[in-house]
């Protein structure tokens, strides 16, 4: 496993998600690539702000993708997360984490001018509602709004956890694309980088 920053932020570009991951017609967003330096937090308030990575962090990096607006549709939003820990058991904190957010906070401001509503959350082992991928899933769903495209529209977050590294594929739909047509993205993506997750830390082994 990752001992160290440097070789856990290799990992974790090997398998954070490429545009031609998520299906045809995705291409790179501006900004394509997150600070490393900072990791999300989510407030008393429910606003996600940025702060210093924990030191049970080893790396973390999230790239951003879409589908651009065109023929009368808005785009599809991307992104993949990939987080090395230090420890299974930090990035098993990291998961009950998410799933406690989603529970404490069901309305979530994502950035300026963006929040999503409704959001439930479910946790699956391996072997248990059809996870057969990772030995802990969880998926996220609620109705995203944004100030420049309206709403509501479809948000889903998928996140699952393979010894200490978390991978997560969060999708935003909008004006005439479908749940079908974002999850579908989604399902690409996130299997993409559990296959690569696998074969990374087989290899580092």
């Amino acid at each position: 496993m990752p001992k160290t920053s440097a070789a856990a932020e290799r990992l974790a570009r090997a398998v954070a998600a490429v545009p031609v991951n998520w299906g045809p017609g995705f291409v790179k967003r501006d900004p394509y690539e997150s600070d490393p330096g900072f990791w999300p937090v989510l407030d008393t308030d429910c606003v996600w702000e940025r702060e210093s990575p924990p030191t049970t962090v080893l790396a973390t990096l999230t790239r951003y993708s879409e589908v651009p607006a065109a023929d009368g549709k808005g785009p599809i939003s991307v992104a993949a997360v990939v987080t090395v820990h230090r420890t299974v058991n930090d990035a098993d904190w990291e998961m009950a984490e998410t799933l406690e957010e989603a529970l404490r906070c069901p309305d979530q401001q994502l950035r300026q001018g963006e929040r999503i509503t409704g959001l439930t959350s479910q946790g699956s082992d391996f072997g248990t509602l059809g996870n057969l991928a990772a030995e802990d899933m969880l998926t996220e769903g609620g109705k995203y709004y944004s100030d420049e495209l309206g709403g509501p529209y479809y948000y889903s977050w998928m996140q699952s956890r393979l010894g200490p590294v978390t991978v997560a594929a969060v999708g935003k739909g909008s004006e005439g694309r479908s749940a079908d047509e974002v999850g579908a993205a989604l399902q690409q993506g996130a299997g993409a980088m559990i296959s690569r997750a696998k074969s990374e830390l087989e290899t580092t082994e």
